[in-house]
């Protein structure tokens, strides 16, 4: 067994302000990555902005990180901190600013490289990086991928090499003003990363630890998330859900629901949790040891594989896909190695092709 969690973790209110101190261990000049919109309105952007202020930290901002960021707006970012001489990464945000931040920080430490070198796998180096996120979903503060668009290759893959962010600076509050669909769409991804790290080939004894508790905070969290009624101590328990889930699958990696929504993604432009979503419940039937199926089942509190995947349809709604997809989508995670090994069974097309009611 190994157990690698290399992010300090800060996971308290106010904390990016309380640890201000941290940011400013990491270098002399900062480059904040985030969106155009979400870190304004919740608060977050302007917490960084006062703790580096109150550290004389000098600081650019790059928020042009879209919805599923692609290779070439991570070069984009790349080029300007290196113009600026930035010597460390702040990414605010959901998984697209923290994903992207990862890959721009490897590139600005090697700017004798294009971007080709982010699915080469040789060893690079990468400036630090710290993480504060605004949405209960991807946990990529303590994870060392980074998924980015290939439009080229008309989806998304994550890149060759771990990065790791120094620093995970976690606040609850920053989720009070995201609306219902942001919450439950991110949640239901921090759930598949629980059930893809439970139900896997690298999963063990000690890395379960993590999948364990957030499944079973996740099922408390449930009936909340259905009847819309998440109060302020709810925040920080789905900002703690989505971190433990992230650690789980630092240790092993998602399986096939993740592989099979990135397609959904990039043709259909359904968001990251709810693609994934849609593969759960099947995921779970399809499963072909039983009883870890019923186990996961059992942490989350549903009574039966029926129930579960009748929960998802009702907090996800439907979401129809065209023969013609499903049937591309199955075709290509048959040919996707690095998910098919994360599954420990043999699997068919049709058994794929299943798991999408």
């Amino acid at each position: 067994m190994l157990l690698f969690m290399p992010t300090i973790v800060f996971s308290e209110e106010d904390c990016v302000r309380n640890h201000a101190n941290e940011l400013a261990l990491m270098g002399t000049k900062a480059m904040i990555v985030t969106g155009k919109h979400s870190s304004r309105a919740n608060g977050s952007l302007n917490d960084v902005e006062e703790a580096l202020k109150s550290q004389n930290v000098s600081y650019v901002i790059f928020d042009d990180i879209e919805e599923n960021p692609s290779v070439e707006t991570v070069v984009k970012a790349c080029d300007m901190g290196i113009k600026e001489k930035v010597d460390f990464i702040i990414g605010i945000g959901g998984g697209s600013p923290l994903d992207a931040s990862k890959a721009i920080a490897l590139l600005i430490a090697n700017p004798d490289k294009d971007e080709t070198v982010l699915y080469e796998n040789i060893p690079l180096g990468y400036i630090p990086l710290a993480c504060v996120p605004t949405t209960c979903g991807t946990g990529s503060e303590v994870t060392p991928y980074s998924i980015l668009t290939l439009h080229k290759q008309r989806t998304k893959r994550s890149i060759s090499h771990k990065i790791y962010p120094q620093v995970a600076l976690i606040d609850g509050k920053y989720l009070k003003t995201a609306d219902r669909s942001c919450i439950v769409n991110t949640a239901v991804d921090a759930l598949a990363h629980l059930i893809e790290s439970y139900l896997n080939t690298n999963s063990n004894e000690l890395n379960r630890i993590y999948s364990r508790e957030g499944l079973m905070m996740w099922g408390q969290l449930k009936d909340k998330l259905i009847e819309d009624k998440i109060t302020k101590a709810d925040y920080t328990k789905l900002m703690h859900v989505s971190m433990v889930a992230g650690m789980a699958i630092t240790h092993t990696g998602t399986s096939l629901p993740h592989g099979l929504s990135y397609m959904i993604t990039y043709e259909m432009g359904v968001p990251h949790g709810k693609a994934v979503g849609m593969y759960l419940g099947g995921y779970v039937s399809i499963y072909k040891d039983s009883k870890e199926a019923c186990e996961v089942l059992s942490l989350l509190g549903f009574e039966s594989q029926e129930a579960f995947s009748d929960y998802l349809d009702k907090i996800l709604g439907d979401t129809e896909v065209s023969k013609e997809i499903l049937e591309k989508n199955a075709e290509s995670i048959l040919s996707n190695e690095s998910k098919l090994k994360n599954y420990p069974f043999s699997i068919t097309k049709e058994e794929i092709l299943s798991m999408k009611k």
